[in-house]
């Protein structure tokens, strides 16, 4: 299995598949490179590079958790893009992987080729902050992953109406593991949940506005589900006003986050690809 070694010294997991123009696949907080597993088939003409982020999937979890942190994770991007010889890459950022891309648009702007964000711009709403920090570091009370599909699809069905259970079941076993002596374990450094404590109660939080502005002069494209409870249309909107030729895209019967297999979501990525 591919690894190396950050500058740090904390060990990082990644896939490298493919030929062709490079991408770099950046996932969501608590996920690992698996959360492209259904975009990996559409990607067939190009190198597609997976990080599993510092303490999430086959990587190592560090001694350090306060490193759990966009700043520091962009780096850990970089790193492997050196390690890997790359100069320049297309950045597919969901979610969390959408802020790293908008931070290394200002600390590293020449290793961006062009950006895809999905469900992830500046604003983020308190409903879906506050969603996420009721599950993050919090093992599921379900005996085994066919328990928890039928959880996932009871709690987020209504945001991704027509998801059969089958996809819920791998979704699942993209975010824990069967322990053998029962009930399910997570696949990330629970210790995440103390880091973004810890960093919220240290000043203002940054103007990611600011962040995104380094996008303006790079091929961008958003894609937003219909249904998110974490990206408001209002924030897409002025994101299209401050980068008039952004690709927009809304995922019908989606909510956070788009699996990016959905034909609006190819579309916007694959007119990304070709302007890039």
């Amino acid at each position: 299995m591919p690894d190396f070694i950050t500058s740090d010294g904390v060990r990082l997991h990644f896939e490298d598949e493919g030929t062709g123009h490079p991408i770099l696949c950046l996932a969501g907080l608590t996920r690992n490179s698996r959360d492209f597993t259904y975009l990996m088939p559409h990607l067939s003409a190009y190198r597609v590079i997976r990080l599993d982020y510092r303490g999430r999937g086959l990587s190592e979890y560090p001694e350090d958790f306060m490193s759990y942190n966009i700043l520091r994770e962009g780096m850990d991007a970089v790193e492997l893009l050196d390690h890997l010889g790359l100069d320049k890459v297309t950045l597919i950022g969901t979610s969390r992987g959408g802020l790293i891309a908008m931070a290394l648009s200002v600390t590293h702007p020449g290793r961006l080729a062009s950006v895809v964000l999905n469900d992830i711009g500046p604003e983020v709403t308190d409903m879906g902050i506050a969603r996420i920090m009721d599950y993050v570091g919090k093992t599921p009370p379900c005996a085994d992953l066919d328990e928890a599909a039928v959880a996932l699809q009871t709690g987020l069905g209504a945001d991704f109406p027509g998801v059969p259970l089958e996809r819920w079941r791998e979704a699942a076993d993209f975010m824990w593991a069967e322990d053998p002596q029962g009930g399910l374990s997570l696949r990330y450094d629970a210790r995440l949940r103390d880091a973004l404590i810890g960093q919220a109660g240290v000043g203002e939080a940054p103007d990611l506005w600011q962040l995104f502005d380094g996008l303006k002069d790079l091929p961008l494209a958003t894609i937003k589900g219909a249904n998110s409870d974490l990206f408001a249309q209002e924030t897409l909107e002025k994101m299209q006003a401050r980068h008039p030729g952004m690709i927009s895209a809304i995922v019908p019967d989606r909510g956070h986050v788009p699996f990016l297999d959905e034909p609006e979501a190819l579309s916007a990525i694959h007119q990304l690809l070709e302007a890039t």
